[in-house]
């Protein structure tokens, strides 16, 4: 399974990326996140657990997983290998870069899966359902909420 979502934020990318990597404060600006704990500070990231809701309509499926974060500051980037959770052996790249134009910053958020271990099903579960579903789902939300956030409280 390979999902990639892209958005464009006239912000500086500074606080782009600093709010991309501020993954505590999600909660606070991010309405579909429930929580994001950090369980572990690391010399380049944490181990930190994130929660969020996958809407559908008038209903909200509870989302949960535990992820490596590795911080790259020069390149940029955010890393994620997820641990725990249905999505273990997740691989997740935030890819910061110059946008299109002047004065705005491109991000790029691409998951990497080969789908839960589930006999016969797993990869296709990932590629049908996990997939575009509840990861795109999600990661739409959280970096259209992130473009909304910058651009407002500028």
């Amino acid at each position: 399974m390979l999902t990639i979502d892209r958005i464009a934020i006239s912000a500086a990318p500074d606080r782009v990326f600093a709010t991309a990597r501020d993954v505590e404060r999600w909660p606070r600006i991010l309405g579909h996140y429930r929580w994001v704990r950090v369980l572990e500070s690391r010399p380049a990231g944490a181990l930190v657990e994130m929660a969020a809701w996958r809407p559908f309509g008038p209903l909200r499926w509870p989302t949960w997983w535990v992820s490596e974060m590795t911080v790259d500051a020069r390149a940029r980037e955010i890393r994620y290998r997820h641990v725990r959770g249905v999505t273990t052996g997740m691989d997740v790249v935030w890819r910061l870069s110059a946008g299109p134009a002047s004065g705005t910053v491109t991000i790029d958020l691409e998951h990497r899966w080969g789908g839960p271990d589930w006999p016969l099903i797993g990869p296709a579960a990932a590629a049908l359902v996990v997939g575009p579903v509840f990861v795109h789902g999600i990661a739409s939300r959280t970096l259209a909420g992130i473009k909304r956030y910058l651009e407002t409280a500028e």
